[in-house]
């Protein structure tokens, strides 16, 4: 998948880069996988605004994704491959053989019309869904689970996926991008591949009003507002604000803001490169 650079007619459009599309074989979402996504706009339920920076936005409706895939044994025929709006990943509907639809993470290669299977004994391919200890070492997965039977919840957004490096009774050793190691059960299941849409680290929105679309307001720094405000405010002329931290007084740029006793602390055998 590749990007494609606007031609530069208006202002908005000259820095414009946004990824192809050139594998999206649909344009119309499956009805039956649609539900309503309600915009809150940062409020909470007494109305108070909780979140800042957040509001306004296109109006969406949520694809149910499986990241469980737990329909095993049953092979399902890659229909489309579509636009998500809630995700950077791509999405794919498969047709079961069964009848039923559903939509799962699109990985890298997958193209239509081929087939798709999970559970335990099924082939290490593309697409593919079965535990973490029937797949050999070294192969890249993604849509990893943390708990057994929970569904997915590690390499999920685009271009993401982890490897298989080592594997010792009870636990498989995978490796991340950022360079965490960390020890998951075998019995956690997995698909083979790197999430679709690894350029979209590439895309430049070009003007704010795509942030507007996507519901994201307008950002202040903390140096210019006022020291009521946040604790880098204030000062004569064009102060830095000191050290860099957040509107709650908790610093950044690198202070370590993870418990030091946290349950899954035990798990991780590398911490991420700084």
């Amino acid at each position: 998948m590749a990007v494609r650079k606007i031609k530069p007619v208006t202002p908005g459009q000259r820095h414009k880069i946004v990824s192809a599309r050139e594998t999206i074989t649909a344009t119309e979402p499956e009805k039956s996988l649609l539900m309503p996504l309600r915009k809150k706009g940062g409020r909470n339920s007494s109305g108070r605004m909780t979140i800042r920076y957040v509001g306004g936005g296109h109006k969406r409706r949520y694809r149910k994704i499986d990241f469980l895939r737990n329909k095993d044994g049953v092979k399902a025929t890659v229909k489309t491959i579509e636009y998500d709006p809630n995700r950077s990943a791509r999405i794919a509907l498969l047709y079961y053989e069964d009848g039923e639809k559903r939509y799962i993470l699109a990985p890298q290669g997958l193209k239509v019309g081929e087939t798709v299977v999970s559970g335990p004994g099924v082939a290490p391919e593309i697409g593919n869904s079965l535990p973490l200890q029937e797949i050999p070492l070294g192969t890249i997965i993604h849509n990893i689970e943390i708990k057994p039977g929970k569904g997915g919840a590690i390499a999920r957004s685009a271009g993401s996926y982890a490897q298989i490096v080592a594997r010792e009774k009870k636990y498989v050793t995978i490796k991340l991008p950022s360079g965490e190691t960390r020890l998951i059960l075998t019995k956690c299941r997995a698909t083979i591949g790197t999430v679709s849409n690894p350029d979209h680290s590439l895309e430049i929105s070009g003007k704010a009003g795509r942030s507007r679309w996507k519901g994201r307001r307008p950002r202040t720094r903390g140096v210019a507002m006022n020291p009521v405000d946040h604790p880098m405010g204030g000062g004569e002329g064009r102060a830095s604000g000191g050290h860099p931290r957040s509107r709650t007084g908790l610093p950044a740029k690198g202070y370590q803001t993870r418990r030091q006793k946290k349950y899954s602390g035990r798990y991780i055998i590398e911490r991420r490169k700084k």
